[in-house]
């Protein structure tokens, strides 16, 4: 299994963590990196050569075989009001049918497409407006709704957003997003 810095560095390179994030200060203490736990999101941080990526994720593995079930990895944008990212599902999933989003009990989002499978699972780019992030501060669980491709069986994921509001301002303030 893939260990979450493992997991970080694919998704670096996924989301396009490249010359334009925002440069802060260098992390605290003068740190190369940083992991820290908010509720049930990680905050990982590196700065190398004194640039600061953070991201918050949090990954989800099955209690019976302990495989990744899904992950999710979001960084800052416009000062922690949007968040962009990739969510990480497992392979089996309709494709064609792509990803609906719901916080809590609220009306779905306008569904999402999967860019592409790789060894790690099948991605989804996550844009997440102001209005997104906003709802999502205030929510208890996104859902995440997809169909299985072979029995076109409903399946739902449920993310805990406990403790998402002070990971995303915490990513913020380090990486200056």
């Amino acid at each position: 299994m893939k260990t979450i810095c493992g997991i970080i560095g694919a998704f670096a390179l996924i989301v396009g963590f490249a010359p334009g994030i925002a440069v802060a200060q260098g992390l605290p203490g003068g740190a190369n990196s940083l992991n820290e736990t908010h509720g049930n999101w990680t905050v990982a941080c590196s700065a190398p050569e004194g640039e600061v990526r953070c991201t918050i994720l949090q990954n989800q593995v099955s209690g019976e075989n302990r495989q990744r079930l899904l992950a999710v990895e979001l960084r800052a944008t416009e000062g922690g009001s949007k968040a962009e990212g990739m969510l990480v599902l497992p392979f089996g999933l309709s494709l064609e049918d792509g990803v609906a989003l719901s916080i809590d009990e609220a009306e779905a989002l306008p569904p999402l497409r999967f860019s592409t499978c790789l060894p790690l699972g099948c991605l989804v780019p996550l844009d997440l407006d102001a209005d997104v992030v906003s709802a999502l501060r205030a929510g208890g669980a996104l859902v995440v709704q997809v169909v299985a491709s072979e029995t076109g069986q409903e399946i739902s994921f449920s993310i805990s957003l406990t403790g998402f509001t002070s990971a995303l301002a915490r990513i913020a303030e380090l990486s200056g997003a």
